[in-house]
């Protein structure tokens, strides 16, 4: 496969005093494939001058000249989108104190837009539809602060077990449950936590008729969930697993609402009509793409090669696989979604294929969605989408990975 370099020119503001130019070897393939979608080549020069970003967590404000000494680097606040802070992208923050503390995370700014697009309140109950790696998982639960609960679904388990570990390193799992799913067909609603909560920490286990009731959590895992553990990573990646699966639960907080119910309540069905009254008051779908519009990425195929890079985002059937299971995650989220709840659908591809396509098609099928004009997005650094009141990041408009946004409520029909 041929590869042409693209140059470009990044300029800052002149106060800041630089500029510097970038090559990127883009194969022909690759090139033919952007234009087919209307996206402009040039934002791949932009990666090695795109910052990178980090949220501080909430309550670690006055230490932030502290963290600045410790990562040896000086912080520059990103204005429109609060406790979120830009550096330049080659420092490197996981050997610092405030990283392995659980002060800072890695999170790009336009994923932070994302999950700021849903307008979390205290209270709700959110659904994280393909929840790793995690990072927005964690401003989810963040903002929520010590209420509501949050529901991570992903379909591979490894990917799963390290968003677990972000949890408690972030000490933020309390009222978190995931699940190792198939987020197009994941089926149970929120749970409320009940006043009468009681510990069951001291107990070996619990029962109710003949069914085994959920103790409190613990990091112990049982030699069989170890043992499968260690296979997966000999193997080096996951099968799918079976769509007839229930889902399994491998982490759940204090206060998720598991503690104290048995699993057939857990997995208990419910009617279309209770998810419509008591679904989830938000719900995220940032879908599995092609990953075209993370620059990142695409530079990564420098290394692993150009030939690797046309099987996995130029292979047509590939790419019409990615738009049906897009279709069928924002579909079953939506189905999720209590009525009045609010839905994000985002990916890192900036194709109309994998964006666009899917909501028009998703709109034209539902007709108690409605497409929303996404809060405070004025003052944002992005540009519409082709469809109004959707979002589009990218590299040279954002100074931010590319991502698209788009914002749906579900109304009473």
């Amino acid at each position: 496969m041929e590869s042409q370099p693209i140059v470009g020119q990044f300029h800052q503001d002149s106060s800041k005093g630089m500029e510097a130019t970038s090559n990127l070897p883009l194969p022909d393939a690759f090139l033919q494939f952007l234009n087919q979608n209307g996206i402009d080549p040039a934002i791949y020069t932009a990666g090695d001058f795109t910052p990178r970003y980090i949220r501080l967590k909430p309550g670690c404000e006055e230490q932030l000249k502290a963290i600045e000494a410790d990562i040896r680097c000086k912080l520059e606040k990103v204005e429109w989108l609060p406790n979120f802070y830009s550096l330049p992208p080659q420092i490197q923050i996981a050997s610092s104190k405030a990283y392995q503390e659980g002060k800072i995370y890695g999170i790009d700014a336009a994923s932070g837009a994302a999950v700021s697009a849903l307008n979390i309140s205290m209270g709700d109950h959110v659904l994280d539809l393909c929840a790793a790696p995690g990072a927005k998982l964690c401003m989810v639960l963040e903002l929520l602060g010590n209420s509501g609960s949050v529901t991570g679904v992903d379909v591979a388990r490894h990917r799963l077990a390290a968003c677990r570990t972000l949890l408690q390193k972030y000490a933020l799992g309390d009222h978190c449950r995931l699940f190792v799913a198939d987020g197009a067909s994941f089926s149970l609603i929120p749970i409320r936590v009940h006043s009468d909560f009681k510990s069951l920490n001291n107990r070996e286990f619990i029962t109710k008729g003949d069914d085994l009731l959920y103790k409190e959590w613990t990091s112990r895992r049982p030699w069989k969930e170890r043992k499968r553990a260690i296979k997966e990573r000999e193997k080096g990646s996951l099968q799918p697993i079976p769509h007839d699966q229930d889902p399994e639960l491998i982490y759940y907080g204090q206060y998720s609402g598991v503690v104290g119910l048995s699993k057939s309540e857990l997995f208990q069905a419910v009617s279309s009509h209770d998810i419509s009254q008591h679904g989830y008051d938000k719900v995220l779908v940032d879908a599995e793409c092609t990953h075209d519009g993370s620059i990142k990425h695409i530079q990564k195929f420098e290394n692993w090669g150009w030939t690797t890079l046309e099987q996995r985002v130029l292979d047509a059937e590939r790419t019409d696989d990615l738009t049906v299971l897009q279709f069928r995650l924002l579909t079953n989220g939506f189905k999720l979604l209590k009525v009045g709840g609010y839905l994000v659908y985002s990916t890192c591809s900036l194709t109309h294929a994998q964006n666009e396509d899917v909501v028009e098609k998703f709109l034209s099928l539902n007709a108690s969605a409605e497409l929303l004009e996404i809060d405070g997005s004025k003052s944002w650094p992005c540009k519409s989408g082709r469809i109004p009141k959707t979002l589009r990041f990218d590299p040279l408009t954002s100074r931010t990975s590319g991502l698209f946004v788009a914002k749906f409520t579900k109304v009473a029909r």
